[in-house]
C-alpha cells in the first residue's frame, strides 16, 4: 500500500518524500552515534577520566533525541505500534482537524475586511478596459454574442418576456394622460407661430380646390340647386360661381400676403384656445383617454406588434447568419469604443473598481462559510493514509531537525549538569 501510495505523488511531492527520508536516516543515525559514544566513553572513562565529559553529553543527547522521537513519530503514528495514550495526533483527530482547518481559513483569509483589501488592490477596470480595446478580444467578443441571438429570441419567446414587456409597455401607456402631453406638443409646436406653416398649407389646399375643374362643377351644381328657374335660364349660376370664385381666391391671396390678416390672428386664437382645453378641459381629457383606450384595445395593434416582432427576430437572425454581419460590425466599434474610452476615464474606471469589490466581497462573503464545509469535508473523506503522508512529506522534513535540536540540547544541557555535579560535589 506504501508503494502504491508513493507512485500516486506528484513529481513535487515524491521529491519531497526523498528528501524526508534522507534527514530520517540521518537523524537514527545520529542518534545510533550518541548511544555508541555513550557507551565507549562511559567504558573507557576510567582510564581516561575525561571521556566522562564526553559520556555525559552523548548520554543526554540520546536521552533528548530519543525523545524528540518519541514527540514527532507521535504526530503522525504510534511509536513502534504500541497504543500508547495522546499518540497518532493527527489521525485521531481527522475531523476536529478538518472543522478547525475550514473555520481557520474561512476567518483569517474570507474575513470581509482581508478580501476587500486584496480586491482593492487590483484595477479591475483597467483589465476590462486592455481587453475590450484589443479588436481581436471584441470581436470574438461580438462573434460569440451574435452567434447567441437565435437561442436568445426563442428564449425570450418561450419565457413569456416578450407579453410581459409588451404588458408593461400597455401600461405604462396606460398612465400616461393624453390631453395634457398633446397639450405641452403643441405649446412647443405653436411657438414663434409655428403653426401658421400650417395655415399657409391649408390656403394652399383651399387654392387649388378653388382651381380645380371637379369642384368647380360640384359647387355650380350646388347654386343652380338653390336658385329659381328664371334666374337658371340667365345662367345666373355660372356668374355666381365666378364671383365666389373670384372673392375666395381674392381673400386668400390677401391672407398669403399678410402675416397679421385677421383670419390668421383668427386662427392663432383658435390654436390658443384648443391648446388650453387639452390642457384643462376635464370633457377634452374623457375624450383623450377614451380614444387611448380604444386605441390600445384594438386588436390590429396586436397584431402589428407581433409583425414587428417577427420582423424584427427575422432581421436579427438572418444578420447574424451572415458573413458580413452589421450587427457584429457595430457591436466590435461598440466594444472597443467602450474599452478605450474606460482606459481613458479614471472616474469610471474608480466606480467600476468599487462595484467590483462590493460584488465580488459580497459572493466572498455570502459562499465563505461554504467554502469553509467544502474544505472540511474534502479533508475529512482523505484516507487516513494519505492524509498522514501528505502532511509529513510537506512538514515532516522540518520536523526531523527536532530531533538533531533536541540532540543537541540535551547532550548541552547533560554536560552543564554534569560539570554542575562535579563542582558542587568536588570534595
Amino acid at each position: 500500500m506504501a508503494d502504491a501510495a508513493v507512485h500516486r505523488l506528484s513529481a513535487d511531492d515524491a521529491a519531497k518524500l526523498a528528501a524526508l527520508q534522507r534527514v530520517k536516516f540521518i537523524a537514527t543515525a545520529t542518534l545510533a552515534l550518541c548511544v555508541v559514544v555513550f557507551l565507549v566513553a562511559h567504558g573507557m572513562q576510567t582510564r581516561f577520566p575525561v571521556l566522562a565529559f564526553v559520556a555525559a553529553f552523548a548520554e543526554a543527547a540520546a536521552i533528548g533525541g530519543l525523545a524528540d522521537w518519541y514527540a514527532v513519530v507521535a504526530l503522525f503514528k504510534r511509536p513502534l505500534g504500541l497504543p500508547i495514550p495522546h499518540t497518532a495526533i493527527i489521525p485521531s483527530n481527522q475531523e476536529r482537524i478538518a472543522d478547525n482547518l475550514g473555520k481557520f481559513i474561512e476567518q483569517n483569509f474570507l474575513d470581509q475586511e482581508t478580501v476587500g483589501k486584496k480586491l482593492r488592490e487590483v484595477d479591475f477596470a483597467e483589465l476590462v478596459a486592455d481587453w475590450l480595446s484589443d479588436a481581436d478580444k471584441s470581436e470574438g467578443l461580438a462573434r460569440f454574442v451574435t452567434r447567441l441571438i437565435p437561442q436568445a429570441m426563442t428564449a425570450i419567446e418561450g419565457s413569456g418576456l416578450k407579453d410581459f414587456i409588451a404588458e408593461r409597455m400597455v401600461q405604462q401607456v396606460e398612465k400616461v394622460e393624453i390631453a395634457p402631453l398633446a397639450a405641452e406638443l403643441l405649446t412647443a409646436f405653436t411657438d414663434d407661430r409655428r403653426h401658421q406653416k400650417l395655415f399657409n398649407e391649408l390656403i394652399k389646399v383651399l387654392g387649388r380646390f378653388l382651381n380645380d375643374e371637379a369642384a368647380q362643377n360640384v359647387i355650380r351644381d350646388k347654386i343652380r340647386d338653390e336658385l329659381p328657374s328664371l334666374a337658371r335660364v340667365f345662367r345666373a349660376d355660372a356668374f355666381l360661381l365666378k364671383r365666389i370664385i373670384g372673392s375666395a381666391a381674392s381673400l386668400l391671396d390677401e391672407v398669403k400676403a399678410d402675416p397679421n390678416h385677421p383670419m390668421r390672428e383668427e386662427f392663432d386664437r383658435f390654436v390658443v384656445g384648443f391648446v388650453e382645453k387639452l390642457r384643462t378641459s376635464k370633457s377634452y381629457a374623457k375624450r383623450a383617454e377614451k380614444m387611448k383606450r380604444d386605441f390600445l384595445a384594438r386588436p390590429e395593434l396586436r397584431e402589428l406588434a407581433q409583425d414587428m416582432w417577427d420582423s424584427f427576430r427575422s432581421f436579427l437572425e438572418q444578420d447574424a447568419r451572415g458573413q458580413d454581419s452589421m450587427i457584429r460590425k457595430h457591436l466590435t466599434g461598440l466594444l472597443v469604443d467602450v474599452g478605450r474610452q474606460l482606459s481613458s476615464d479614471p472616474a469610471i474606471r474608480a466606480d467600476m473598481n468599487a462595484g467590483f469589490v462590493v460584488a465580488l466581497g459580497s459572493f466572498v462573503e455570502a459562499q465563505k462559510s461554504g467554502v469553509s464545509s467544502f474544505i472540511s469535508q474534502q479533508v475529512k473523506s482523505w484516507d487516513l493514509g494519505q492524509l498522514t503522508q501528505l502532511i509529513e512529506i510537506n512538514v515532516g522534513r522540518d520536523l526531523q531537525f527536532i530531533r538533531f535540536n533536541g540532540m543537541l540540547i540535551g547532550g548541552i544541557a547533560g554536560l552543564l549538569l554534569y560539570l554542575a555535579e562535579r563542582l558542587i560535589f568536588a570534595n
